[in-house]
């Protein structure tokens, strides 16, 4: 462990550094001072602590975060959940909030929290990521942005911020609606349609300190306080002194359990998001390192009075937008908010709170993952609605138990996921020696009186009963044997092994042979462990399918039960004449696409005829050939590859009228690609061009 924690990286993100980031990492560094004044006093209030002290959160803290991140992009401060979860803790002990309790207590926690943490990193407690699916993490991320999006929006309003999950926070937002004040409303909604705007049509300018210096003439000029418009608090210049906590005055029993409930939280829910940002920008983490980091930046919070420090989304996600590339912008960020208190605390006086949370909102609007929702929706609805799940939870029960319910959907993700495996019954193609899936391939054919079922998952409680009713759906008067092809199945509980040993014995009973086939030794081991030795030494076990298939007496080449349908399909593609690698050509679009074959093979042609369309020298495409300038031959089976030159043929009359004028030399084209064909199969599969010629 020792030598571990002795290889820890410092500033992992600055080695190699480039000149040329510098401009962008100081213009981020510049602004996310700028908006976490706001926020980070906002939140520190929440805890229970004097706004300053958010400041104060927003130095040492984040840069002793920098010291040890390997996240290029990821922002730590002052944040919601930590803030909110004090806040609750004080009030539950009955602590006034800004009491000289309350400044003795929330330090302890954010101490505590820090040497939670460090143990977690000890523990390789990182792991947790690993049982996060993407739609899980998505939902969670996008439950967090419209919680905070929703803390923000009294704020222009007029009012406060709200507190609590989605009911409290919406019941807030209706108070506040009943007493807008419009100067409020204007400044803000204006701010935030200027960012929205600027965000699409000049996403690198900084437009948000911009829109902060325009809230601070505004109020400089017109007084808009005057008008009831909010202002933030003034802030007495100067420096935090180091912080030492009077012990004798807490219950370190009680802070030290928030504290680890806090570190739970702050550790998914930054490992959560950093992963979030790293995946959509193409890096990798050491999510170990990042608990150290997070322990760091939390004992510095401490060590400066202030309350518990998290991971920011909201602050990444303007990170991002005004393209921060390392944790340099993490050392200016802190730099700057301590030049601001030593010598400029004067202006933030003059912010209008609107102006501060409409900057906020801006920055939420990107994180929340609209697209992986639409995408989720198109393509898995099981995954859609667990992604909707985990947003939900966040937003109506909060960070600690939206955590703890990620955790579970993702548990119940792969759950059924196991309990839905992908499955198939097999059968084969006349003249070839290998099994295929009946539904996948139209030309394959079941064996006589045997069912050859695949099962592509671990066996366990949750899906034996599949298993079991497939084959028992699927059995027919004259069925003699069923085998299990059990390659994909590398382990098996109790119940999975009492499920097989009931099902072969209800077929025993039926003169049916069952067999367990293609599976490793290792399975075998397990199957005697849990009491199916006596199927092992009964011979119902066998290495192979066609080992199966000889015990039973039946010899190549295995009577297959053709229908009429594929009997006639089969004597007019002549599968005798095709070795396995043309097989594999001839279906290649069948394999690949399934029903959707046709729909593709189309598509292919209009892709060809849109790079057609695209060329404006027919006769120099003659020239070069449609390999030089059509690069997608590569993809195709030589056999496909004939048919889509057949199809082409077809859709002549779709080419453009200067190609259709040169028709003929549009076929000669085609024609010659053909001819090119013919010659690369005559050289090397001479078997099979009497076949491509009819």
């Amino acid at each position: 462990m020792v030598e571990k924690v002795m290889k820890i990286k410092l500033f992992p993100t600055l080695r190699n550094y480039r000149k040329e980031f510098l401009a962008k990492d100081l213009v981020s560094g510049i602004i996310i001072a700028a908006v976490s004044i706001p926020i980070a006093m906002g939140y520190a209030q929440i805890s229970g602590l004097p706004a300053v002290c958010g400041l104060y959160g927003s130095v040492f803290p984040i840069i002793f975060f920098a010291l040890f991140s390997t996240s290029r992009q990821f922002i730590f401060g002052v944040d919601a959940a930590p803030a909110a979860i004090v806040g609750a803790a004080l009030s539950s002990l009955g602590i006034a909030s800004g009491s000289s309790a309350a400044l003795q207590y929330v330090p302890v926690i954010a101490l505590f929290a820090g040497l939670w943490l460090l143990l977690f990193y000890l523990l390789h407690a990182d792991r947790i990521v690993n049982f996060i699916s993407t739609p899980v993490m998505g939902g969670f991320i996008s439950g967090i942005a419209v919680t905070i999006i929703l803390m923000q929006l009294p704020k222009i309003l007029g009012g406060t911020a709200g507190v609590g999950e989605l009911p409290e926070l919406l019941s807030h937002i209706a108070e506040t609606a009943v007493h807008i004040n419009i100067p409020s409303l204007i400044l803000g909604a204006v701010s935030l349609a200027v960012l929205i705007l600027a965000k699409r049509l000049i996403p690198r300018f900084p437009m948000a300190v911009a829109v902060m210096a325009a809230g601070v003439a505004l109020t400089w000029v017109f007084h808009v306080q005057d008008y009831g418009v909010v202002l933030l608090d003034q802030v007495k210049p100067g420096m935090p002194g180091l912080f030492v906590p009077d012990f004798s005055q807490v219950n370190l029993t009680n802070a030290a359990g928030r504290a680890l409930i806090i570190s739970v939280v702050i550790m998914a829910e930054t490992l959560l998001a950093e992963n979030n940002f790293a995946e959509k920008n193409g890096y990798r983490l050491d999510d170990r390192q990042e608990i150290l980091a997070c322990a760091a930046g939390n004992i510095a919070a401490a060590a400066v009075g202030c309350c518990p420090v998290n991971g920011s989304i909201s602050r990444t996600s303007m990170n991002e937008q005004y393209g921060g590339k390392t944790q340099a912008v993490s050392l200016a960020a802190g730099a700057v908010m301590a030049v601001i208190l030593c010598f400029a605390t004067g202006f933030i006086g003059f912010l209008p709170v609107p102006v501060l949370a409409a900057i906020v909102i801006s920055a939420l609007m990107n994180v929340v993952e609209v697209h992986l929702a639409v995408r989720l929706f198109r393509v898995s609805r099981r995954e859609f609605m667990i992604f909707m799940a985990a947003g939900a939870a966040v937003l109506f029960l909060g960070t600690i138990y939206g955590v703890i319910s990620g955790i579970l959907l993702s548990f119940v993700a792969v759950i059924l996921k196991a309990t839905n495996p992908p499955r198939a019954f097999l059968g084969m193609i006349p003249g070839k020696m290998d099994f295929y899936d009946l539904e996948r391939n139209r030309y394959a054919c079941p064996v006589k009186h045997v069912m050859i079922y695949r099962f592509a998952e671990n066996l366990f409680f949750a899906n034996i009963k599949i298993l079991q009713s497939d084959i028992e759906k699927n059995i027919c008067e004259d069925t003699r044997a069923v085998i299990l092809d059990a390659g994909a199945v590398s382990s098996l509980d109790i119940t999975a092994a009492d499920g097989l040993k009931r099902l072969a014995s209800s077929l025993e009973k039926r003169n049916i042979h069952f067999y367990v086939t293609e599976h490793t030794a290792e399975l075998n081991d397990q199957m005697r462990e849990l009491g199916l030795g006596e199927m092992v030494r009964k011979g119902n076990v066998r290495r192979t399918i066609l080992a199966a298939l000889h015990d039973m007496g039946m010899k190549e080449p295995f009577d297959l039960d053709i229908p009429e349908e594929k009997a006639q399909a089969l004597r007019m593609r002549q599968f005798s004449a095709l070795s396995e690698e043309e097989e594999n050509s001839l279906e290649e679009f069948s394999w690949a696409f399934g029903p959707a074959a046709v729909r593709e093979i189309e598509g292919s042609v209009d892709y060809v005829l849109k790079q057609i369309h695209g060329i404006s020298d027919i006769e120099l495409l003659a020239k070069e050939g449609l390999e030089e300038k059509l690069k997608y031959w590569h993809s195709l089976g030589p056999l496909d590859e004939d048919e889509l030159l057949r199809r082409l043929e077809l859709h002549i009359q779709d080419l453009p009228e200067e190609v259709k004028e040169k028709s003929s030399l549009a076929i000669g084209l085609i024609e010659n690609r053909r001819r090119m064909l013919r010659g690369k199969l005559l050289k090397e599969h001479p078997e099979i061009l009497e076949h491509l010629k009819k």
